[in-house]
Parts: C-alpha cells; structure tokens; sequence
C-alpha cells in the first residue's frame, strides 16, 4: 500500500465533500488540488468520480428521515409521489444538455482561463442575487410546483460551465425565483442525489477499463470515508450559516479562489490539462 497515495485520496476527499454541495464549485477545486499533488491522470479522474459516492451518502445521512418517508409512501401518498416528480423534472435539464453539449465543453471549458472567469462571473451574479430585493413565496421544499422544479433545473445545468458550481446555480437560481434560502438550499442537496448518482454512474461505467477495484479499494475507501465526513460537516455548517447569514462571503471566495486559478496557470505552477 502506498502511504504517499493514501494521503492524497484523503486530501481530495476532503476537497471532494467540503465544496461538493457549497456554492464554490467542486470541480474547480478538484482540478487545482488533483495537479498541486500530480493526482491528475486518467486514474485520477476516475477518483475523483468515484469520491462523489462518499458526499452523496453524506446527505442521505442528513435526510435520512426525509429519504425514508418519500420512498414509503411512494405508493400512496401524494406529497411523496409530487416531491420525487420534482426531482425528476428538475434533474432533466442537465441531463439533456450535458448529452447534447457535454463534448464539447469538456474540450473548450476545462481551461484556466473559462473556469477562472466562471469562478467570477459566479460571484457578481451571487452579489447581485444577495442585493436584490428578495420577496419569498416559497418556505419550504414540499411547496415547489413542477413549473419550480423546471425552472430550478436550468438553473442548475449552469453547473455544466466549470467553475459554475452545481449548488450554486440551484441555490442562486432558487433565491431569484421565490425560495427561501433553506428551501433552496435543501433542493439543490436532494437534487444532487439522483444527479451525483446517475453522473457517477455512467462516468465509472465509461472509464471502467481503468479501474482496478481489489488494487485501488483501499484508495477509494480512505476517499469516501473522507468526503462522507467533510460533507457531512458541510452540510450542516451551510444550514447553520444560512439561517442568519447570506451567501456574500462565498462570492468574494470565489473571486479570490479565480485569481488563484489564473496565477497558478499562468505562472506555471498547475498544468491545467484535462483530457
């Protein structure tokens, strides 16, 4: 067992599960830090994929009440069958977009450049969300319409520009149309399960030739436990800090963490290649 390698599938799975449902986006950071520590092969990648599974447990975990009474009254119960129809309504966007265009921004996007500017351009649009008047229709999770849903998943399909952010766009989409900041907040977690799950999925199933599960378990299981971990405290230090706070601080993050991004290329420190 490589000692070396243990420690950065645990850097990354932190990385992984600290910034997957935050509104600074993952991606950015997995890309810095998977080159920082020459973590960013083909192996890498598929890592990278794999880790998400831990941050996806974390919410159930949190939810796990919430999870657990949709799928029991599935069956029978309208609220259930309305809330699961709204995950699937909003999930449709991204998943129709990201088969149309997902080539093509992997080729064109995966830049320093694009993703420091998505990092900014992020930020203004969450400083602008913040400032505007925000008159809030929408409490709680169960109170989205299907017409909601739809409009939240667009929001989210943002998410495919890297740097975006998958619960950024979902959060700040859903404070533009009406929800309350924990209302939106919770969506963008819940919507990430079928999301996380079905993206992971075909991204393992499409690099399958470069797994190596008997070699790589131990690597994988140091990364989940470590993302399930840290975004678990994300989690709940989100829904804390948004019940008196706004999301302003996160914004001037990402302005800072976009600097960062067009120093590191520019200056050589981080190769930026992704294949």
């Amino acid at each position: 067992m490589d000692l070396l390698l243990i420690l950065k599938a645990f850097i990354l799975g932190i990385v992984e599960g600290l910034t997957e449902f935050l509104p600074v986006s993952s991606t950015g950071h997995l890309i810095l830090v998977g080159d920082l520590l020459n973590f960013n092969n083909d192996k890498g990648k598929v890592f990278e994929i794999v880790i998400q599974v831990g941050a996806i447990l974390a919410v159930c975990w949190e939810y796990r009440a919430k999870i657990a009474s949709v799928v029991m009254g599935l069956p029978t119960q309208r609220a259930a069958q309305k809330f699961t129809l709204n995950l699937v309504i909003a999930f449709i966007p991204l998943a129709s977009l990201g088969l149309l265009f997902g080539k093509y921004i992997k080729a064109e996007l995966f830049k320093p450049v694009p993703v420091a500017l998505a990092f900014i351009i992020g930020a203004i649009v969450i400083i602008w969300a913040e400032k505007r008047e925000h008159t809030i229709r929408i409490h709680e999770v169960d109170d989205l319409t299907p017409l909601d849903a739809l409009k939240l998943g667009f929001a989210q399909a943002f998410a495919l520009i890297p740097g975006t952010s998958r619960s950024g766009s979902t959060i700040i989409g859903g404070l533009l149309f009406g929800l309350s900041r924990k209302a939106a907040t919770e969506f963008s977690f819940f919507l990430a399960i079928p999301t996380l799950i079905i993206a992971s999925l075909y991204d393992v199933y499409k690099h399958r030739d470069l797994l190596d599960i008997a070699g790589d378990a131990p690597y994988f299981v140091v990364g989940l436990i470590a993302a399930f971990i840290s975004a678990l405290l994300a989690i709940k230090g989100l829904l804390r800090y948004i019940s008196h706070h706004n999301f302003i601080i996160f914004a001037w993050y990402r302005i800072a963490f976009g600097l960062v991004i067009l120093a590191t290329a520019y200056s050589g420190l981080v190769e930026w290649t992704v294949d």
